[in-house]
């Protein structure tokens, strides 16, 4: 698999490119909001949150060969970005995924426009030969994309990971394999 950087993958409506430092005011007004981050295990960002998350991202770049794959996502038409995209390279062509966009994006398809063509990367140019991502079980949206893009529900983790309110949250895990991925008919 050549995980070499730099990454940049267009779609037609969006960039998934790597993160630069004047990415800065961008991710901070996703990553600081409430809605975004309702279902995560992470945030609200403080600014200085958002900078340390952002050099993170740009150091990881720098590394060869990647198992990490952060990228901004991109708006063509704005230039703003509205959200992350993450690929976790695993053993035994193993590979994860995850995602997070701006509350004022959602519900316009750009997520699933993102994670098709990671998804697409992934398989195609790299050679997984599983992929799988992990969701709240309350985030609808999210495992919306996951069945979208031929996700199957493989199991529900109960009470896994801390929520923000202190307590225990369930976490739903979703898997593809590459088999089913090139039978699909949107995978071409």
């Amino acid at each position: 698999m050549d995980q070499t950087p730099p990454y940049s993958l267009r779609t037609p409506r969006l960039l998934l490119r790597e993160f630069t430092p004047a990415d800065e005011d961008d991710v901070h007004v996703y990553a600081s909001d409430d809605a975004t981050v309702r279902y995560m295990d992470w945030g609200p960002n403080t600014r200085e949150q958002t900078r340390i998350f952002l050099g993170e991202e740009i150091e990881r770049a720098s590394v060869s060969p990647r198992v990490h794959v952060g990228l901004a996502v991109q708006h063509l038409e704005t230039g703003t970005v509205i959200g992350s995209i993450r690929l976790g390279l695993w053993p035994h062509r193993n590979a994860d995924i995850g995602y997070s966009y701006g509350s004022a994006w959602w519900r316009q398809g750009y997520g699933y426009e993102a994670a098709h063509a990671i998804t697409a990367h992934a398989f195609d140019a790299l050679g997984v030969h599983r992929l799988w991502a992990t969701c709240d079980t309350r985030n609808a949206g999210s495992y919306a994309i996951m069945e979208k893009l031929g996700m199957r529900r493989e199991g529900t983790l109960r009470r896994n990971q801390p929520a923000r309110d202190g307590g225990w949250r369930d976490t739903h895990v979703y898997g593809l394999l590459a088999q089913e991925w090139a039978s699909r008919a949107d995978a071409a």
